[in-house]
């Protein structure tokens, strides 16, 4: 609301001009400046000398009641003492504005003497660093690592490993199965269905006919099957397959490998057991149990893969004289054995791909 005229008057009436309370205020502010180190402290100086409730603002309102004469003299004076104010202000303001910008500045200065990544690392999949050791394990032996096509013709993948026609492993239920069905593969096989390997077996027959005997291969690699994603299975999962094939080869060699391999992978007290079962490639064949210490004193024995001889038809798929030549195979999931090893619970922190989960394996940076 705005007042009318006699209001005004009224409110100039009833101020009273002071000239020595107006100059002292200005000349205690003046002073106060002086002494100011930021900008909140001047702010609050300047509100106090010319601010609406200050001894200028009341001066200000008293003039309109003074005589002509006085009030020329009044209306100089305030405006010699704002200048005054204004100057001293500015300055202050300047140089404050300049220390603090110089404080705001050294506190965000950075050493460019310090190494540092501009770029956050991401960190490499255990199942990777994994499967290198694995790789280094067999080498070590002086083994060759075998490396085959993931998508695969069906005699590799199950006949040439004694699968049967009828065998549920080639059901559609289990085998991912690729469109177009004639192919010519290396041995010269013409009509195999086109398969996404369910195992690196497939691998080892390649590699008999195609490297001969003697023959010692590690074939780690990815494999496909139509299993559901949940806390221990997944359709696409890594393998180690290994193939010995020479001259009177038992299963005493396959246990010093098996139990050789158990240590490297976890630890100097682990060991390994072989309970009798049936595949269609080993003829006898073995569940392979596994047990290493842990935090709680063991785990019990855990199965952790198969093994057995290589059965005598596989070696003559592979155009060899099972009279001559023996040899034993096995095969354990890497999946299974990083969850085994390193105690994680579920297969989905395996394939989200959350680098958070990878960072808790680095070892240093």
């Amino acid at each position: 609301m705005i007042p009318n005229t006699t209001e005004r008057v009224l409110v100039a009436q009833s101020a009273v001009f002071d000239e020595q309370a107006v100059s002292g205020a200005v000349a205690a502010g003046i002073e106060k400046i002086t002494n100011a180190s930021s900008m909140e402290e001047l702010k609050a100086i300047k509100t106090q000398v010319i601010g609406a409730d200050s001894a200028m603002a009341q001066a200000s309102k008293a003039i309109g009641s003074l005589p002509g004469d006085k009030r020329k003299e009044a209306g100089k004076l305030l405006g010699r003492l704002r200048a005054d104010f204004g100057r001293a202000f500015g300055a202050k303001e300047k140089e404050v504005g300049r220390l603090e910008e110089r404080r705001e500045l050294e506190a965000e200065t950075v050493d460019m003497t310090l190494p540092i990544r501009r770029k956050p690392l991401g960190a490499r999949h255990p199942l990777s660093k994994l499967m290198e050791d694995v790789e280094d394990f067999f080498v070590s032996m002086g083994w060759q690592i075998s490396q085959g096509p993931e998508v695969e013709t069906e005699w590799y993948d199950f006949d040439a490993l004694n699968f049967g026609p009828d065998h549920p492993a080639r059901q559609m239920q289990d085998t991912f199965y690729v469109k177009g069905n004639q192919a010519r593969d290396a041995a010269g096989f013409v009509g195999s269905n086109m398969v996404m390997r369910t195992q690196t077996s497939s691998d080892q027959v390649r590699a008999l006919i195609t490297r001969g005997v003697p023959l010692y291969i590690a074939s780690p690699g990815r494999v496909f099957r139509t299993d559901e994603l949940d806390a221990t299975h997944t359709p696409v999962f890594h393998q180690c397959e290994a193939l010995a094939v020479d001259r009177n080869l038992t299963m005493a060699d396959l246990k010093g490998v098996l139990d050789a391999l158990a240590v490297a992978m976890f630890g100097p007290e682990a060991k390994s057991r072989l309970r009798p079962s049936y595949f269609p490639f080993t003829e006898p064949s073995a569940e392979l149990d596994l047990w290493f210490p842990d935090k709680k004193g063991g785990p019990g024995w855990i199965e952790w893969g198969g093994c057995g001889m290589v059965n005598p038809n596989v070696l003559e798929s592979a155009g060899l004289d099972p009279q001559t030549y023996t040899g034993f195979a096995f095969g354990v999931g890497m999946e299974r054995t990083l969850l085994l090893r390193d105690d994680i619970n579920d297969m989905h922190d395996l394939v989200e791909g959350d680098v958070r989960f990878s960072k808790q394996f680095v070892m240093g940076e």
